[in-house]
């Protein structure tokens, strides 16, 4: 907890609790921590997806568990209708959104949950299986900014990053703590789950855990490096006007193309004040197109256009870029249920 609190964690927190195994552990621990040191004690916040005839009663039981302990506890309900399709991806965006709300409402800045190293080591082979470049592989952080744009003041606490499920359970039965076993963990429609049975055979090749892991830890300090000649290639090569954002084509095209396209995105993420990146492969056809000189009269991409600005406003010589948000576009919330960006492809445009 010291190291976490170092690196941007705040107390005190509310803990996700789904009633599992790795989420009461963390909830138990997480209390111990708190009365050692004197500090509040965390409140317990369970979701009720509503995606099985029994999920109200199974959420209520987890919180009741929790005020058994002497913590608040609150139950948090997905209402409305439920997707067909893509369930996962939108049980966790309603999740998320449902957690961020209640901490923002009452001035919480850290949510903690509990990835474990088996959660980290998942994501890495799942990403893995998508094609994710360095920052998808570089998988969770320990501390990391919530998914919402509307969150901007709340971070993702993960404290047992590093600890395996098993040590977890060995603490709670040494507790004489029982956990309840969501069926959905054993839901075959579901990615993780599937890799999860898969789990002995990628063993016995030598993929455990722990060297999954470790290869994550190797790609975020990867990512931060790239992350930082990013940014001291944007402070050089860029400027605002009047809510456009003006850039230096020749520095940009110069720059090594992975530091390109990670300064053309974040350029495009500010324009749009969008908290998620374009797609990579349109951004790549972006970053094609600047330095081929054939942006014609302007293309559009993460809701903004992008040309060769007028001779009033070049700051960098005729080789200045600009951005501007699209006309028509909304500035926050301007997204699809999985995150992803809405352009069909990057379109002719004209530059005003």
């Amino acid at each position: 907890m010291n190291s976490l609190l170092g690196q941007g964690g705040e107390w005190p927190g509310a803990v996700a609790v789904s009633g599992g195994a790795d989420s009461l552990a963390l909830l138990f621990l997480l209390t111990d921590w708190a009365c050692a040191m004197g500090l509040p004690l965390p409140t317990a916040l369970t979701v009720d997806h509503g995606l099985q005839p029994q999920s109200g009663d199974y959420a209520q039981e987890v919180a009741n568990r929790a005020t058994q302990h002497g913590l608040a506890a609150h139950v948090l309900r997905w209402r409305g209708r439920k997707p067909m399709a893509n369930v996962e991806s939108a049980a966790r965006e309603a999740r998320y959104r449902l957690l961020g709300e209640w901490c923002r409402r009452n001035s919480i800045l850290s949510l903690y949950v509990a990835h474990t190293l088996e959660d980290q080591a998942e994501t890495f082979l799942l990403r893995l299986m998508r094609g994710s470049g360095v920052d998808g592989l570089s998988a969770m952080a320990v501390v990391a900014p919530f998914p919402s744009v509307e969150c901007q003041q709340l971070c993702v606490a993960r404290p047992l990053l590093s600890v395996p499920r098993a040590k977890l359970r060995a603490y709670l039965s040494g507790r004489g703590e029982s956990w309840l076993e969501d069926g959905m963990n054993s839901d075959p429609r579901f990615a993780r789950v599937r890799l999860r049975a898969d789990w002995p055979a990628l063993s016995d090749m030598g993929f455990s855990a722990e060297r999954i892991g470790a290869a994550a830890r190797h790609l975020r300090r990867a990512r931060a490096a790239l992350e930082m000649d990013t940014v001291a290639l944007l402070a050089r090569t860029s400027c605002t006007r009047n809510g456009l954002l003006l850039i230096d084509a020749a520095q940009l095209c110069a720059a090594p193309e992975e530091i390109g396209l990670r300064a053309l995105a974040a350029a495009l993420m500010q324009v749009s004040r969008r908290h998620y990146r374009p797609r990579f492969e349109r951004l790549e056809r972006l970053l094609t197109a600047i330095r081929a000189g054939t942006l014609g009269r302007g293309k559009t991409l993460h809701g903004c256009c992008i040309g060769v600005a007028p001779r009033r406003q070049a700051c960098f010589g005729g080789q200045t870029l600009r951005i501007a948000r699209e006309a028509g576009r909304h500035t926050v919330g301007d997204e699809n249920r999985n995150g992803l960006d809405k352009d069909e492809g990057v379109k002719l445009a004209k530059m005003s």
